[in-house]
């Protein structure tokens, strides 16, 4: 069954207090997630991030927020812009106060989709385990995350080669160089030690 369903989303939707049933906005939400250029940020994507946060369910302090913010983490997605998620948590906030939410939740959902900005360490239960869903790729198997190496590469096509691998580079060494990637236990247990190979196998494979 599809975690992404328009059923599902109208539940979380209204758990957060929105007053609308929310119907347009799931489609929109879908099509962005479906945008013709996007090859790793998409509806699957999305689907393996709902996986993972049943299995964390029980541990943010709000659920039903942490839920909100996977659907809008990746809402706006354009590589040549640097403003990804700061309009995408824009579009979740600015949609919850338009449809009745407190300011106070809608903020805290804004903070959570600011957090996939990867740029720090994530604080709070509800940021652990929306930052540790999002990263959550990093620990698959071998043949998923090289799959997923190929699609984020596809999706910046448009960047020359020795460009893209020397960021590429500064993006995952920046992920071993905290003490874990995860913040969560279960995720330390069962993902920490393969993310890390695989971080390896891609610098080798990127000229590290």
């Amino acid at each position: 069954m599809s975690m992404t369903s328009l059923a599902r989303w109208q539940t979380v939707w209204q758990q957060v207090g929105a007053s609308t049933d929310g119907e347009s906005l799931f489609h929109q939400l879908v099509a962005s997630y479906s945008e013709p250029h996007r090859q790793y940020h998409t509806l699957k994507h999305l689907n393996e991030c709902f996986l993972h946060f049943y299995n964390l369910r029980s541990l943010p302090d709000h659920p039903d927020e942490v839920e909100l913010a996977l659907w809008f983490h990746d809402a706006i997605y354009d590589t040549t812009k640097k403003d990804n998620e700061q309009r995408s948590a824009e579009w979740a906030r600015e949609s919850l106060l338009a449809a009745g939410v407190a300011n106070e939740k809608a903020e805290r959902i804004y903070k959570l989709v600011m957090f996939t900005m990867h740029n720090a360490v994530p604080v709070g239960s509800d940021a652990e385990v929306l930052v540790d869903i999002d990263l959550g790729i990093l620990g698959a198997g071998a043949a998923r995350f090289n799959e997923y190496e190929v699609q984020v590469r596809q999706e910046y096509s448009w960047v020359p080669e020795n460009l893209y691998h020397a960021a590429r580079r500064k993006v995952l060494e920046e992920f071993t160089s905290r003490e874990w990637i995860y913040s969560t236990p279960l995720f330390r247990s069962e993902y920490e030690a393969r993310a890390r190979e695989n971080i390896a196998r891609s610098l080798a494979r990127n000229g590290n």
